[in-house]
């Protein structure tokens, strides 16, 4: 499983689309998923370019209803970030229940859990910094509340190694399995996980009826906890060259759209800060992902250090960036390219969803 850099490839991925296979299969490891998410995450391209993409397609959209609705969550966890900002970091509902640990079980870091889909996709993670999105709702399940862990640290963990990570997506996702950002937890047994695995496998901790998860007790398995050292390597710094008669357009790790102010003469800055990856760390693939990509972009530099070291270093303030949560900017901020104009903090996605689908019915 290798993911492109190529902008070219890339646009390429969105003609292989099936939205309406997607809808039937998306949930099984081997189901028609797009595997675009690195893409959206690193802001190559938008939600909104993948969704008008399939519409011009022209299919019927009950067929399709389900495909725009998964891509409209990412807007909806990244607005709920926006209004709560930090916030997101802690028990953003209730506190998540049943807790006995702030750590990670040990079992899921070594790859050892036992339960051979899950072992074997953690595995090929650290290889290829990607996850099905229904085994990273296994693992979370089992890290929070099989393994009872609070959901923060195992969700670094997880940001940390996903070349697609998104913190928004990430963390509330972590807080509704774990019933911190729901209403009670989610619980995948073994017959789930063989069934959209293609396992057959039996006699483990999950092989039980779904009422015995509520008494059940810590597996063995799960009983070491772990807390990871989250390091983010950076590059070296070296020195960049800026023309002070030119504006500065600011890419970072979620902005390497490289059609973004393409037409403008102006100097182009991947801006890599220390203080938001020692906050929010990633892992040597992530780096080495985000840079590729940012080879896309004509004429990139790499500036390692703050934005205000940056802004210092071009000796104006004609700064261009788009708008994003971890962004301390000053300068010319502009908006990304949403799926809708529905915009602020919704308690629930179905009420997000039921404006979006009204403004879609509508175009």
């Amino acid at each position: 499983m290798t993911f492109t850099t190529a902008y070219s490839k890339i646009l390429g991925l969105l003609d292989d689309i099936d939205p309406v296979l997607y809808g039937k299969t998306r949930n099984f490891i081997d189901g028609a998923v797009t595997r675009l998410s690195p893409y959206i995450s690193r802001g190559v391209i938008s939600t909104r370019m993948v969704m008008e993409h399939v519409l011009e397609q022209g299919y019927p959209f009950n067929k399709i209803e389900k495909f725009i609705q998964e891509l409209a969550w990412r807007d909806y966890w990244q607005q709920i970030w926006i209004a709560k900002r930090q916030a997101i970091n802690q028990d953003i509902k209730r506190t998540q229940p049943d807790v006995s640990n702030h750590k990670i079980s040990r079992a899921i870091i070594d790859a050892r859990t036992g339960i051979e889909a899950i072992d074997n996709a953690i595995s090929g993670f650290y290889k290829y910094g990607y996850l099905h999105n229904h085994v990273r709702m296994y693992i979370a399940s089992i890290a929070c509340n099989v393994g009872r862990s609070h959901w923060f640290v195992p969700a670094r963990w997880m940001y940390y190694h996903l070349i697609d990570g998104d913190w928004a997506s990430n963390a509330l996702s972590w807080q509704w399995v774990a019933g911190a950002n729901s209403g009670k937890k989610y619980y995948a047994n073994q017959e789930n996980v063989n069934k959209y695995c293609h396992t057959e496998q039996s006699d483990t901790f999950l092989d039980i009826d779904y009422s015995a998860f509520q008494n059940m007790v810590v597996p063995d398995s799960l009983s070491e906890a772990y807390l990871p050292e989250l390091l983010t390597p950076l590059p070296d710094y070296e020195p960049i060259h800026l023309d002070p008669s030119k504006p500065v357009v600011v890419y970072n790790y979620y902005n390497l759209d490289p059609t973004w102010k393409s037409s403008m003469d102006a100097n182009r800055v991947l801006l890599i800060e220390p203080s938001v990856f020692l906050e929010y760390p990633v892992s040597q693939n992530a780096i080495d992902f985000m840079i590729n990509l940012s080879k896309n972009i004509v004429g990139i530099q790499t500036y390692v250090g703050e934005f205000h070291e940056l802004a210092s270093a071009a000796q104006q303030s004609n700064i261009f960036y788009k708008e994003h949560p971890l962004n301390q900017y000053q300068g010319n901020e502009e908006s990304r390219d949403w799926m809708f104009t529905v915009k602020g903090y919704f308690p629930s996605f179905y009420a997000f969803w039921k404006k979006c689908k009204k403004e879609l019915k509508s175009v």
